[in-house]
C-alpha cells in the first residue's frame, strides 16, 4: 500500500522529489512549506515558495506556520495521521514531538555524504573545499543537525566544470529517485539505517557575503572552486577599473603572472600558481553574459589587473 505523507520543503531543490513521490503513487496529506515572502520586480508583492507553487498546481493542502512548537502546531501535524513525513531543505528546525508523531518517522534529504558537510550549505562548501565527490543521503531524522542514522545514499563526482547551480541541479533529481526508493523500502518494512560515523564530521556554515571576493593570490584551481561553488549566487566578484565584476564560470589556463593580472585579451588571469579564464561573468547592474559577449563591450588586455 502506497504511504501516506506529509512533505516539508521549500526551495527548488525540494520540487524534484514532491512530484516524484507523488508520481509513484504516495498519498500527500499536506505540503509544509515556509511562509511567501516580498518580491517582484517592487518587493511590493508576495512571493510563494516554488514548493507551494507545486503543491497548489496538485491540488494539495499547504500549510506555512511560523512554528512547529506551539501544542496547536502539534496537534494540527498528528490530526494529518501521515505514516511518515519527508524533509527537503524545509529550513525550520523539527522538534522532537513533531519528529515523534508520523508512527514510521521522519525522512530527510540531504544533499552531502554525512557526515561530510553538516549544515545549511553543503553544496557551495564541496566545491569551495574541492571535494572530488558529494551526493545524497535519506537520513532517519533526529534533534541534532543533521546527524540521525543513515538509510541510503547515491554519489556523484565533482569536476572543475561544475558550478554550484550545475551540482545542485543534478543533486535534486538524484535526491527525488533515492527518496521514493527509500520510502518504497519502508513502505515494505525493508529499510534499514546505519548509524553515521564520529569521524570526518565537517560543518557547511551558510555563505556570508564577505566571502565572495576573489584572492587571486591562491592557486588557480583554489581559485576557480571559490568561484564555481558561489556560481551563480552570490556570486564570487572582483574590481576591475573599480567596477565590481562577478565571476560565475571559468576554466583552468596556461600563463602566470602577478596574480590578477590579465595575461592576455582573453580574459585569462593570473593566480599565485597558473591562471584561470573566465568565461561567463557580471557587471554590478547588468545581466550575466559570455565573456566573449563582454569583451566586445569592455575591451580587456595587458597590464590591466582585477584587484
Amino acid at each position: 500500500m502506497p504511504l501516506r505523507l506529509i512533505f516539508m520543503g521549500t526551495p527548488d531543490f525540494s520540487v524534484p522529489t514532491l512530484l516524484e513521490l507523488v508520481a509513484h503513487g504516495h498519498e500527500i496529506a499536506a505540503v509544509y512549506t515556509r511562509a511567501p515572502k516580498p518580491g517582484g520586480r517592487r518587493g511590493l508583492q508576495l512571493q510563494p515558495t516554488p514548493v507551494e507553487e507545486a503543491a497548489r498546481k496538485l491540488g494539495i493542502s499547504v500549510l506555512t506556520p511560523k512554528s512547529l512548537k506551539t501544542p496547536e502546531a502539534l496537534e494540527e501535524f498528528r490530526a494529518f495521521g501521515a505514516d511518515a513525513a519527508v524533509v527537503v531543505a524545509y529550513g525550520m528546525i523539527l522538534p522532537q514531538a513533531i519528529l515523534d508523531a508520523p508512527k514510521l518517522g521522519c525522512y530527510n534529504l540531504h544533499a552531502s555524504l554525512l557526515p561530510r558537510w553538516r549544515g545549511a550549505a553543503p553544496i557551495n562548501r564541496a566545491i569551495m573545499a574541492g571535494d572530488a565527490e558529494s551526493g545524497v543521503m535519506v537520513m532517519k531524522m533526529d534533534v541534532g543537525l543533521d546527524t540521525g542514522d543513515v538509510a541510503m545514499a547515491e554519489r556523484i563526482a565533482i569536476t572543475d566544470s561544475m558550478t554550484a547551480l550545475d551540482l545542485h541541479d543534478r543533486l535534486s533529481r538524484l535526491g527525488a529517485d533515492l527518496m521514493v526508493r527509500a520510502m518504497a523500502a519502508l513502505e515494505r518494512g525493508g529499510l534499514q539505517l546505519k548509524k553515521q560515523s564520529d569521524d570526518g564530521v565537517t560543518y557547511a556554515a551558510k555563505i556570508e557575503k564577505a566571502e565572495a571576493r576573489i584572492d587571486w593570490t591562491r592557486p588557480a584551481r583554489a581559485v576557480l572552486r571559490h568561484i564555481h561553488g558561489l556560481s551563480p549566487f552570490p556570486g564570487a566578484w572582483s574590481e576591475l577599473d573599480d567596477a565590481r565584476v562577478k565571476i560565475l564560470r571559468c576554466e583552468l589556463a596556461k600563463g602566470s603572472g602577478i596574480p590578477g593580472e590579465v595575461l592576455d585579451d582573453q580574459l585569462t588571469i593570473a593566480c599565485s600558481e597558473g591562471a584561470i579564464r573566465i568565461l561567463e561573468l557580471q557587471r554590478e547592474g547588468k545581466a550575466r553574459m559570455q565573456a566573449a559577449d563582454f569583451l566586445r563591450g569592455v575591451p580587456v588586455t595587458p597590464p590591466m589587473r582585477f584587484a
